[in-house]
């Protein structure tokens, strides 16, 4: 009996090892067909928030200009864009990608904006935070609180520009979130969008060519920045949409211009080509109306002054969800229920979970709650229900007697 017990316990834990084997495999193929060059990379879909591709993307690393989404995040959020400002000896002494600014020159904030977001201008940059907050380091404190307000607790910045610094940092996944929120905002995305703009200095016109390199020419890009320092080496932020699927894609310390346009355009092909959104939502209702018509009268609600017991699935903040392709026939539910729960029970108490899986991983994990109180018997209780089973045995015995 105990040489069985063994033998079982050895088959199970070489199958948890195959399925993990066959897990990592699988991971390690994708990464390595797609030959990446990139440090660290994400992509993530904005409708779900969830991670379709990630390598290193946790990793903090430094940011070039894709930290000007922030700065022109704060500057929309804080400033009027029909402001004109003066430029500052500070703002034109800026080195790095420029728009070319003198000290003394005359320009709109809204201009300036198109300066950051187009030709990576630091010192538009700087004119910029002067103008919002008086100086460098004060703008620097409303982009590191705006950081923690979205919960980018990886994330700090020093300047608005991105030149190589020790302390101003990000991570691939914090970043598509923080673009994720950027592009919220119509202006932002507008600017980001712009092929091409002329703008004015002094009065007179200048005209900008976007950086990007992937906009206009890799089907459904809409923006939205690109970054370059000897730190951080060629990163790319891409938003792309095409059909009802919008993704966001990083690509942090590439090598070369061509590999971060490479590497953006195999990520962001391969997320169209692999993914499907499904309505998590509808499959879990399904479902949820089948187990409970096999599964009636399920509860047991000690001292309830009732057994039957109305539940519902929590709401799902994210009902539609892309899931990989060759994983959706795979796509099962369970319900996990507490039948042994004591009264009293109240609405919106948690008395379940489900879960949404496929053969390789969760994907969606949610609480079941109670639709209605059921109150805890008490002495009222017992003397009402005494009074009414005495009632219908005084009836029987009158019966019988007459």
């Amino acid at each position: 009996m105990c040489t069985k017990n063994i033998a079982k316990k050895i088959l199970c834990f070489l199958f948890i090892l195959i399925f993990l084997l066959n897990f990592n495999i699988t991971f390690a193929s994708e990464e390595n067909l797609l030959n990446l060059n990139a440090h660290s990379c994400v992509v993530l879909d904005r409708t779900s928030k969830k991670i379709l591709f990630g390598k290193n993307e946790y990793n903090k690393v430094k940011m070039a200009s894709t930290t000007k989404i922030m700065t022109a995040t704060i500057i929309l959020e804080n400033c009027d864009l029909n402001q004109t400002v003066t430029i500052s000896k500070k703002a034109a002494g800026t080195g790095g990608s420029r728009l070319g600014l003198k000290t003394g020159d005359k320009i709109t904030i809204r201009d300036l904006l198109y300066g950051l977001l187009l030709v990576s201008g630091n010192d538009a940059a700087v004119a910029l935070a002067e103008s919002c907050s008086g100086s460098v380091p004060d703008f620097a404190n409303l982009m590191n609180n705006k950081a923690k307000e979205l919960g980018l607790n990886n994330t700090h910045f020093e300047t608005p520009h991105g030149l190589d610094s020790d302390n101003h940092y990000t991570t691939a996944y914090e970043l598509a979130l923080l673009a994720d929120y950027a592009l919220n905002n119509s202006t932002f995305k507008n600017i980001v969008g712009t092929k091409s703009y002329t703008i004015t200095i002094n009065g007179y016109p200048k005209n900008l060519t976007n950086t990007n390199e992937l906009l206009g020419n890799l089907s459904g890009v809409y923006g939205i920045k690109t970054g370059f320092t000897n730190g951080a080496n060629r990163c790319l932020v891409t938003a792309c949409k095409r059909g009802d699927m919008d993704i966001i894609c990083v690509v942090l310390g590439c090598d070369t211009k061509n590999f971060r346009s490479s590497d953006s355009t195999k990520l962001i092909n391969y997320a169209f080509d692999n993914f499907q959104y499904i309505n998590i939502e509808d499959l879990i209702n399904v479902e949820f109306n089948k187990w409970k018509d096999e599964n009636k009268n399920y509860f047991n609600i000690e001292k309830g002054t009732s057994q039957d017991l109305q539940i519902s699935i929590s709401n799902i903040d994210t009902p539609i969800i892309p899931i990989k392709k060759d994983e959706i026939s795979s796509l099962k539910v369970d319900f996990y229920i507490n039948n042994e729960l004591s009264a009293p029970v109240y609405t919106n108490t948690n008395v379940g979970k489900f879960r949404v899986y496929t053969s390789l991983k969760t994907i969606l994990e949610g609480d079941i709650v109670s639709n209605q109180d059921i109150n805890k018997k008490d002495i009222f209780y017992y003397f009402k229900d005494f009074l009414k089973n005495y009632s219908i045995i005084l009836n029987n015995v009158t019966n019988n007697i007459l």
